[in-house]
């Protein structure tokens, strides 16, 4: 059954996202906040359209409906096939957030006269702190472009590449929070292991990271200087950044990197 409020059938909906997962979910509230109007959600699963209706008041389907735009936010087996779908309704312009789903893939599916986008965001855009990249296929012009910008900027800070770093992307930045997670995991329990209840191991953890990162977008000064700035010759910094590397921190996070790059490229066929 397709969910509309009355006056909805018929009208062209300037933007669909569909979708309605975690990141659908995030570009839509991102959205909502700058453009309240005309965005609706594609979403097979009943409950899941149910929920984002109640929650943002937009109307939900169960397929592609005529629409001049479109966000797919779909797993990456499936986005030819939303394509194409896509297509069918008429829209002129389409941004994927599918990892590893290549422009010319979008572009075959699509067919000629269509824009098509490329991003990889990354999962703080659901606190509207995400960090994106994308590239525009053949038929993007300058402000095909410039929308997929605005769109990924209501969520976070975007930048624009060539297609052929967009693995690299997804493995830095696309993957990295699950990096963060994992050094976060591992604090807490240092803390635990060195005495401090976890309670509050887990709030000097988290708050820790948080103010790193925030001095690394504010202090106008790159990380390598920020740490020098902490570390005291012969000092408690200067002894567990021995330790660290002492375990190969630095050569594993490389790694990490460039498995999930190398992973991205699988995905899409390369």
């Amino acid at each position: 059954m397709v969910h509309t409020p009355a006056g909805t059938v018929g009208r062209m909906v300037e933007l669909l996202i569909v979708g309605g997962g975690k990141m659908g979910e995030a570009l839509l509230g991102g959205l909502l906040a700058v453009q309240p109007e005309g965005i609706a959600v594609v979403e097979l699963v009943a409950e899941r359209r149910a929920e984002l209706e109640g929650t943002y008041g937009v109307s939900t389907f169960e397929a592609p409906v005529r629409a001049e735009a479109a966000i797919v936010a779909v797993k990456p087996q499936y986005v030819a096939s939303v394509c194409r779908e896509l297509a069918e309704v008429g829209v002129s312009r389409v941004l994927s957030i599918a990892a590893g789903v290549t422009l010319a893939t979008l572009e075959d599916a699509l067919g000629p006269g269509i824009a098509a986008i490329r991003a990889m965001p990354n999962t703080p855009a659901l606190v509207g702190k995400g960090a994106s990249a994308l590239a525009g296929g053949t038929a993007a012009t300058p402000d095909d472009v410039e929308w997929a910008v605005g769109i990924l900027g209501s969520v976070g800070a975007v930048v624009t590449v060539d297609e052929a770093a967009l693995d690299a992307v997804t493995g830095l930045s696309g993957s990295g929070p699950a990096y963060i997670f994992l050094v976060a995991e591992a604090m807490v329990e240092a803390g635990v292991l060195n005495g401090l209840p976890r309670d509050l191991a887990t709030v000097l953890a988290f708050n820790t990271i948080a103010g790193a990162g925030e001095m690394l977008l504010f202090e106008g000064a790159d990380a390598a200087t920020l740490r020098a700035n902490v570390t005291s010759p012969g000092g408690t910094t200067a002894a567990g950044l021995a330790a660290l590397e002492g375990h190969g921190v630095r050569s594993a996070f490389l790694e990490a990197v460039s498995r999930a790059a190398e992973r991205s490229r699988d995905l899409g066929g390369r």
